[in-house]
């Protein structure tokens, strides 16, 4: 912190008060602007390369009372904060969106704070011609989740030209039909590779084929056509082997529930067989669904249900010996039984994935459009993480939307700081070989949340004899001094010997 004290800085030029205003000016200045300069002078300064950008979005919730303001008809707009979608559960909280752009490494490039409630399908669209309007050199494409699929993504992508690379989603009948065709080819070519994680685990490999499908888009002037689209059908190995697991287990859960309801309704007599089929239609869920959806009271076990009819000996309305001549009167009852069968899923309907996009075959190969799409989770979800935790911008109020605006962009400048820091330290001890401590041992590949903990035991101690300041740093090691040389830090200031200052002491001690 003691470069950061320049002279003539006093408590009062740091006070709540001045920073609000700071972050006034900063919004002022044009958030974008600002921070586009300062991405692409990384960019510059590292040499970085961006073959693909990686888009994103994620809430970021406020608390207090943020009134519904007039929006401005001209000028700089802030975000409006509001209820929405709550990607952090929180729906009972007002959020703002925050989109982000960033590079394979993670390097943020592009950011904006939208309204709370800004739907995914509305912003990427503007996100994809705001990551053009940066003019970066040899950008392929850009890469988002499934939330960026739709018609009017889609339709820009091929207005522009700009290659797009986004997952299908769930409930997409396309994606279905594609994973059923998948699923019919038996043996499809091997994209990719890798090693598992551990030495137990088996290598990942996935399996893929492109096909040309034609799909509903919407272009600018809000004209739908059906153009031809490039939708790469992917098998995941590694997706396939999670799949099951997770079946399994839920299987198992559901177990339990199966056996409580068939207790429950094999002890439930009827009184006519009518009654029972009645029954029978309800735990079957034949009733309307939730929007417009079959019912499905079962998912991983089918069960079928039959009626019994049982005939019981009706009990004497009079008390005694019944005489010689009464007949025994019989009554008939009725009851459910059930039977039950688990659903195992066949093993080649596990680890499907559909990739839609709009590049062309000629200019990046299936694996080269699989691994960007695999990118995503190393590059912009960690970053959001970051923000969430440790960097939480939330819960906080500011008063002003501009001032939410300014932290975020704040916030997402941290975040370019982290990952170049990040970034410079792994290359570095991969090129010399070199390992420092991490939280499992010595690592190559260290977070810089890492970097950060390792540094927490270093101590700046400070203390006056004869009237003289001593400096003395407690607690450096060897792997802090790698960490200085990566990431080109001075590393006078970790010596770790006492350094004498010939000046009179300070009234106040620090």
């Amino acid at each position: 912190m003691i470069p950061l004290l320049q002279p003539g800085l006093t408590r009062a030029s740091l006070h709540d008060y001045r920073l609000g205003q700071i972050l006034d000016a900063l919004f002022a200045a044009q958030l974008n602007r600002v921070f586009g300069a300062i991405a692409l002078n990384a960019l510059e300064v590292y040499a970085l390369s961006t073959p693909w950008l990686h888009q994103d979005t994620t809430t970021i919730i406020l608390y207090g009372a943020y009134e519904e303001e007039a929006r401005p008809d001209a000028g700089l707009v802030p975000p409006r904060p509001a209820y929405g979608h709550s990607k952090d559960g929180r729906d009972d909280l007002k959020q703002v969106l925050l989109s982000l752009g960033v590079s394979r490494e993670g390097l943020p490039l592009r950011m904006g704070v939208r309204d709370g409630n800004t739907s995914d399908s509305t912003e990427t669209p503007v996100a994809i011609e705001e990551c053009l309007a940066l003019g970066l050199d040899g950008v392929r494409g850009i890469v988002a989740d499934s939330k960026a699929y739709g018609k009017r993504t889609l339709g820009l992508g091929l207005e522009r030209q700009v290659g797009l690379s986004t997952l299908g989603p769930r409930t997409c009948a396309g994606r279905q039909e594609l994973e059923r065709w998948g699923q019919q080819q038996g043996a499809v070519p091997l994209l990719l590779e890798q090693p598992g994680r551990t030495r137990q685990e088996p290598p990942r490999r996935w399996h893929g084929q492109s096909v040309i499908r034609r799909v509903a888009v919407e272009y600018a002037d809000g004209r739908q056509d059906m153009a031809e689209l490039r939708l790469l059908v992917v098998h995941s190995s590694q997706l396939a082997s999670q799949a099951a697991e997770a079946s399994t287990a839920a299987q198992a859960q559901e177990a339990e529930r199966v056996a409580e309801h068939l207790q429950r309704v094999e002890a439930r007599w009827f009184a006519c067989a009518a009654d029972a089929e009645a029954a029978i239609a309800e735990y079957e869920g034949r009733g309307q669904g939730r929007r417009g959806r079959k019912p499905q009271p079962w998912r991983y076990h089918a069960l079928r249900y039959r009626v019994e009819a049982v005939t019981q000996r009706q009990k004497r309305t009079q008390r005694g010996r019944p005489p010689k001549t009464e007949l025994p009167q019989d009554t008939v009852r009725y009851r459910l039984r059930i039977g039950v069968e688990p659903h195992v899923p066949a093993a080649d309907t596990q680890g499907w994935t559909v990739l839609a996009t709009t590049v062309g075959a000629e200019s990046c190969t299936e694996a080269e459009r699989l691994q960007a799409y695999q990118e995503q989770h190393s590059s912009v979800e960690p970053g959001f993480r970051w923000i969430k935790n440790p960097a939480a911008i939330s819960p906080v109020w500011l008063e002003k939307p501009e001032r939410i605006a300014a932290l975020a962009m704040l916030t997402v400048g941290g975040l370019l700081v982290y990952a170049v820091l990040q970034r410079q330290l792994r290359l570095y001890l991969r090129d010399h070989n070199q390992h420092v401590p991490g939280n499992k041992g010595p690592t190559a590949t260290p977070t810089a949340a890492v970097v950060f903990a390792l540094f927490a035991p270093v101590t700046l101690v400070q203390f006056v004899m004869d009237k003289r300041i001593s400096l003395q740093v407690h607690g450096i090691q060897d792997h802090h001094r790698i960490i200085c040389e990566a990431v080109g830090i001075d590393p006078a200031w970790y010596q770790g010997v006492a350094t004498e200052q010939n000046s009179l002491p300070r009234t106040t001690p620090p």
